[in-house]
């Protein structure tokens, strides 16, 4: 039986109190969710670019935010000195276009393990802890919102490549 995405458990969290818990806990479940969009899907599904003349992929999504995960809180928050994902002379679409749905396990290992180190880079870290990005100051506490809102347009785009792929809607 070939491989496919596993689902993971969604995670809640609190509606009220300090905005560390509810932005950390939300941002959670955005990640699950884009884990769940791609549940039961094989490796060659995942890298199905269904939408003409879009290059996205559920594979590159995956990829794109496992990138997106080390540059904002391992390099730039954590500033952990480690290189970025992928080599920048590949250029800056490579986690969209370099495609082989063979590396669909590992994708899914390294997201969850961006996931894992970037959260034990920035939990010592105070919400006000700032850092510079493009010249200008952003604290940790915006590092997590803007991550909540790249998650979240992300997984309106992979609701849209699941339908596309095999109708499947609402994971």
């Amino acid at each position: 039986m070939p491989w496919t995405a596993p689902a993971i458990d969604p995670v809640d969290g609190p509606l009220t109190g300090p905005d560390r818990p509810i932005l950390e806990t939300f941002l959670q479940w955005e990640r699950a969710t884009l884990l769940n969009i791609c549940a039961g899907l094989t490796g060659e599904q995942l890298a199905l670019q269904p939408v003409p003349p879009s290059n996205l992929s559920l594979l590159g999504l995956v990829r794109h935010m496992a990138k997106v995960e080390r540059t904002w809180f391992r390099i730039r928050a954590g500033a952990t000195g480690i290189e970025p994902l992928y080599d920048l002379s590949l250029g800056k679409d490579y986690d969209f276009e370099h495609l082989v749905p063979e590396d669909a396990p590992a994708a899914f290992e390294q997201i969850q393990e961006e996931w894992r180190l970037g959260d034990e880079a920035v939990a010592d870290l105070s919400f006000d802890h700032s850092f510079k990005n493009h010249g200008e100051d952003m604290s940790l506490r915006m590092t997590y919102v803007h991550m909540i809102g790249e998650y979240a347009r992300h997984n309106g785009h992979a609701d849209i490549l699941r339908q596309a792929i095999d109708g499947v809607t609402g994971r």
